[in-house]
């Protein structure tokens, strides 16, 4: 099991600001020892608060991460991923990046239709997505839509310096998820890392 500052981080991480009575709840002790956890951190500065007001009353006090914790999640050997680019662009040119893109994406759709090709369902196929994407480690989880179908969440992008020096990579991403989800499924992201969100979202529609 983790250590309670680690659960902190992965909350903070999984489900945005929050406040110190919910994380209490969430690793099932005290506020008072929740609190004690949290100035650690922002001891070593791993996480940030802001007081938000609403109403009367004493303020919110919301817990987030700072850009250092960030570093606590695994970016898959992201330094070397952008030489490599860089590289394979110098010798090749957006031509010769394009096409690496093209096969890493044909390779992980094959992956990803033969581990969900008992899924009969969209609610199954979305729930098996789910599992795939947590374990590259992309923290992914599902719920239902409350406007209908579902939405699909990525808490973590490890490849997220890949996918800043090539945005290829996030149009590839989502052409996999319509590949593996089937026919007549409508893919929106709604929230993308890259343009400032802490996450990455997709509302999954069936077609009527």
């Amino acid at each position: 099991m983790r250590a309670p500052a680690d659960r902190i981080l992965f909350h903070l991480k999984s489900r945005g600001p929050s406040e110190t009575l919910t994380l209490a709840g969430e690793l099932g002790i005290s506020r008072q020892a929740a609190l004690q956890h949290l100035e650690r951190l922002a001891a070593e500065g791993l996480v940030t608060h802001q007081d938000e007001r609403r109403g009367v009353g004493r303020p919110r006090r919301l817990w987030s991460l700072t850009d250092k914790a960030q570093g606590r999640f695994p970016d898959a050997h992201a330094q070397l991923t952008v030489e490599m680019l860089d590289a394979l662009r110098a010798e090749f040119g957006e031509a010769g990046v394009e096409r690496l893109i093209s096969r890493r994406e044909a390779a992980t759709a094959r992956a990803y239709a033969e581990t969900m090709a008992h899924q009969n369902t969209l609610q199954d196929r979305v729930a098996a997505l789910a599992e795939i994407r947590t374990a590259e480690g992309y923290m992914a989880d599902w719920s239902p839509d409350p406007g209908g179908g579902f939405l699909l969440v990525e808490n973590h992008c490890p490849i997220c310096a890949a996918a800043a020096a090539c945005q290829g990579f996030c149009r590839a991403e989502q052409a996999v998820f319509e590949a593996v989800l089937g026919t007549g499924v409508r893919i929106e992201r709604t929230d993308h890392i890259l343009a400032g969100a802490r996450r990455c979202a997709y509302r999954i529609t069936a077609s009527p």
